[in-house]
This record gives structure tokens, C-alpha cells and sequence, in this order.
């Protein structure tokens, strides 16, 4: 993986681990030899993440809609910024330029892109591996909707399986180089279910 997109908060969010994990990924992407892609932002976890990994000599590149450019205050110094349109091109962009990608701790912004490229795999326009990142059991809540919804059958288990998740940064690195995706399903629905 030369190049792992982040989605990620541009609060700091209200526990200091997350601040500690968002820069020990940052380390830990450079360690490993991988740029990494997000929304460009100079701000919160976004921010961090970025100085974390350009400190430690990484590459990083930003993508931000012009009108947020001000807003989210756009990194200046980052390998590469692109300022596009619209919030569709910014998340198309980082999709384009990345073989994997991780969610830390964020919000709405954060669930989007998420949930954008879960829902690109679940439809087979892309392999990539998709992880989380999940802080100090952040996201357990999210995870228990995604198995009810599984167990409500509006999620197939083998598209569960899409989401790597681990708490340590270097264990959820470790299955995305490890992960495959499972085979494509080529119905969603029974006939009968119309």
C-alpha cells in the first residue's frame, strides 16, 4: 500500500488518546513507507495527522472543496493539496489516490466518507481495504448498529467483513495488508422481495 486515505475529525475530540493514536498512525504510515491522503485540513485530528506524518518526513496529500478551504483552513504545507469543487470530487479524488483507507474518531464528515467507500466496495467499484481505527471503543456503537442491521438482513455478512477493525494503529495496518476482499455478491435482493 503506497498510499492510505484517512478520514478523521477536524475537532480534536474531547480524549487526548485520540490526538496520541491520530500522530502514532502518522508515524507508523512513514515507518512503512506510505503517503497518506485526507481532506486537507489544519485542524483537529486532521491537522495532527498530517504534522505527525510530514514531521516524521512523509508524504501527504490534501483535498478540500474550495469553499471549506478557508473554513477547515487548508494545510499549506503539505507534498500536494488540491482544491476541487464539491465535497463529490473531493471524496472521488481521495479514492482515486489511495489503496487503502482508515477512520479515526470524527463526525458527520467522518461517517460520510466512511460509509461512501464501504458502499463503493459493497458494490464492487473498488477492492480496496477499508479499517477502523476504533479508539477507546469509539466506534462500538456504530459496530453494534452494523450487526443488528446484518442480523436484520439490510447487510450481508460477507460485506460486514469489509471493515477491518482493530484498536492498535499498527494491528488495524497489519490487516489491511493482509486483508482480501470477499467475493462479490451479484444480487442483492431475492425476486421475491419486490
Amino acid at each position: 500500500m503506497r498510499w492510505i486515505c484517512v478520514f478523521c475529525g477536524s475537532s480534536k475530540g474531547a480524549n487526548v488518546q485520540y490526538e496520541s493514536v491520530a500522530r502514532r498512525l502518522g508515524e507508523l504510515l512513514v515507518e512503512r513507507n506510505t503517503g497518506m491522503v485526507y481532506g486537507a485540513g489544519n485542524v483537529g485530528l486532521m491537522g495532527i495527522l498530517a504534522d505527525a506524518v510530514l514531521h516524521a518526513g512523509g508524504k501527504v496529500i490534501g483535498v478540500i472543496p474550495r469553499a471549506l478551504v478557508d473554513r477547515e483552513l487548508a494545510h499549506q504545507g503539505l507534498t500536494e493539496l488540491h482544491i476541487v469543487e464539491t465535497m463529490h470530487q473531493r471524496k472521488s479524488l481521495m479514492a482515486d489516490r489511495s489503496d487503502a483507507f482508515i477512520a479515526l474518531p470524527g463526525g458527520f464528515g467522518t461517517a460520510d466518507e466512511l460509509f461512501e467507500i464501504l458502499t463503493w466496495a459493497q458494490l464492487g467499484i473498488h477492492a480496496k481495504p477499508i479499517g477502523l481505527l476504533n479508539v477507546g471503543g469509539f466506534f462500538d456503537p456504530l459496530l453494534d448498529w452494523i450487526r443488528h442491521a446484518t442480523a436484520e438482513q439490510f447487510i450481508r455478512p460477507q460485506h460486514f467483513e469489509l471493515l477491518n477493525v482493530a484498536s492498535d494503529a499498527e494491528d488495524l495496518l497489519d490487516a489491511l495488508a493482509r486483508h482480501r476482499s470477499p467475493h462479490p455478491v451479484t444480487k442483492w435482493a431475492d425476486r421475491d422481495d419486490r
